[in-house]
């Protein structure tokens, strides 16, 4: 197999060659947890654990860091707002950001390093930067702490942007640096606006770090000085990750080999936002949708492909994989359980190998079900028992497998006695309608089924009997 990945560094298409043979180094930007999470914000999480699971899936043995921002000006003034700490705010986002991802299957990174727990190497690292003259303490008595991107000539090589071109950074009072587009490496505690949890010691007084080195400390702490790949939302590629690749290379680190960015979710041609008033949480979609209908609607889009949200086309999509579901279910009553350790098909590979390509790999997913339910109407027991676990190896390296813990567990006992009272009254009426057939009165029979149909439950006649699931109108 030979992975292409677009890198959005060079923007090429990439032979994905690793630093070292059968192993894949990874690092993505998780989320400044400063409120709930919403379908935007997900997206990256679901994009890289693809990645994670292909690479896993092709024989490599991945190491995953995706962290967590929780101390940044956007939690203090949010915090300040709701008259609660800072430390308990992204403490409770982060709860509930981790129930979104575990709602839709998102595996947990092989690390998941926080920002206020690596402070020390932060400081190491930017008492580097000052050393190398890439960096120097304001001369305001702030604490602030600068990188000078005036010292390093290669800054805007990622965006491909000329530093002249570039607007100040307004990561902090100007007044204090050499020139406005200096971004903070370190910003000074401010006593009379700021709490002192709020700060950290350090050789230039109590302060706290700035967005972007907290990126490269955790890398680098981790990963080490040379990494494959490094991921992230498109909108972090300026000014977060153009900063981090400077501050890095400028310390003398390799740092990333690959860049990848994942496109935006908008709505109404906007991306996504809290800002905007746009956002759609996590839990509240799921009100309507399962967790893996969800998924599969961020799965079906390619990762580098702009998805414009709308729950008419998240319904569309979340029919889709019903399908999938429902031939799978008629295949168990034909060979009882499908067994694990399925192979991919060729498409499915080739599509994947391709920047993983998702669109055409949930077409091949759909391209094995066809043929599927054309062997159970052969009665190919053999053959269809192969068929199904290919779908579901396939469906296993999306995320999508239907028996995994984050879709099947968690629901309580009285959602299931519920189930079961559902099913034995929809038993029943499938009762009436089959005496009605067997007496040939089609009239009765129809009008059964169109009560049944009426109250959002669609009837599939299979070889073995009828079958009954939730239709694609919500209850």
């Amino acid at each position: 197999m030979t992975l292409r990945l677009h890198d959005t560094a060079t923007r090429e298409v990439r032979d994905f060659v690793p630093l070292e043979e059968g192993k894949a180094s990874i690092y993505v930007c998780g989320l400044t947890v400063q409120s709930e999470p919403h379908v935007g914000h997900v997206r990256s999480a679901v994009n890289f654990d693809v990645l994670q699971r292909w690479l896993r899936f092709s024989g490599f043995d991945v190491t995953f860091i995706r962290n967590i921002t929780d101390i940044d000006d956007k939690i203090l003034i949010k915090a300040a707002e709701q008259g609660r700490p800072w430390y308990n705010l992204a403490y409770a986002m982060h709860r509930e950001l981790d129930r979104a991802y575990t709602a839709l299957n998102v595996a947990p990174p092989t690390y998941e390093p926080a920002a206020t727990g690596h402070v020390p190497e932060m400081v190491e690292l930017i008492s580097t930067l000052i050393t190398k003259g890439h960096a120097y303490a304001a001369a305001d008595g702030s604490g602030d702490v600068y990188f000078d991107v005036r010292s390093w000539p290669s800054y805007g090589e990622l965006t491909r942007q000329k530093l002249d071109d570039m607007e100040a950074a307004e990561d902090a009072d100007p007044r204090g640096k050499r020139d406005p587009r200096d971004f903070a490496l370190w910003k000074g505690w401010k006593k009379a606006t700021e709490p002192e949890t709020a700060a950290w010691p350090s050789p230039w007084g109590p302060g706290r770090p700035g967005w972007h080195i907290e990126c490269s400390a955790m890398a680098g702490k981790y990963l080490g000085t040379a990494f494959d790949i490094h991921g992230g939302g498109v909108d972090l590629r300026f000014p977060h990750h153009e900063n981090e690749q400077a501050q890095s290379r400028a310390a003398g680190h390799r740092f990333a080999s690959y860049w990848m960015h994942n496109a935006w979710i908008t709505t109404a041609g906007e991306k996504m936002s809290k800002s905007l008033g746009n956002s759609l949480l996590i839990p509240s979609v799921l009100e309507r949708f399962r967790g893996i209908e969800l998924r599969y609607y961020l799965v079906a889009a390619h990762y580098r492909s702009h998805v414009e949200f709308s729950f008419e086309a998240l319904e569309e999509s979340a029919v889709a994989f019903r399908r999938i579901e429902a031939f799978l279910d008629r295949v168990r009553d034909v060979v009882g359980e499908i067994p694990a350790g399925g192979m991919a098909c060729s498409e499915f590979i080739e599509a994947m190998d391709d920047d993983l390509g998702t669109p055409a790999a949930v077409g091949a997913i759909h391209d094995v079900v066809r043929e599927g339910n054309k062997l159970l109407a052969d009665g190919d027991t053999p053959a269809l028992r192969g068929n199904a676990a290919s779908v579901l190896a396939m469906l296993d390296v999306l995320g999508l497998h239907p028996q995994s813990p984050a879709f099947t567990a968690g629901g309580s006992e009285q959602d299931s006695r519920l189930t079961e009272a559902v099913d034995a009254l929809v038993r029943g009426l499938l009762d009436q309608r089959a005496r009605a057939r067997a007496a040939k009165d089609f009239a009765a029979a129809d009008a059964i089924r169109d009560q049944i149909k009426a109250a959002g439950i669609e009837i599939d006649d299979t070889p073995t009997g009828p079958r009954w699931s939730l239709g694609t109108e919500k209850l």
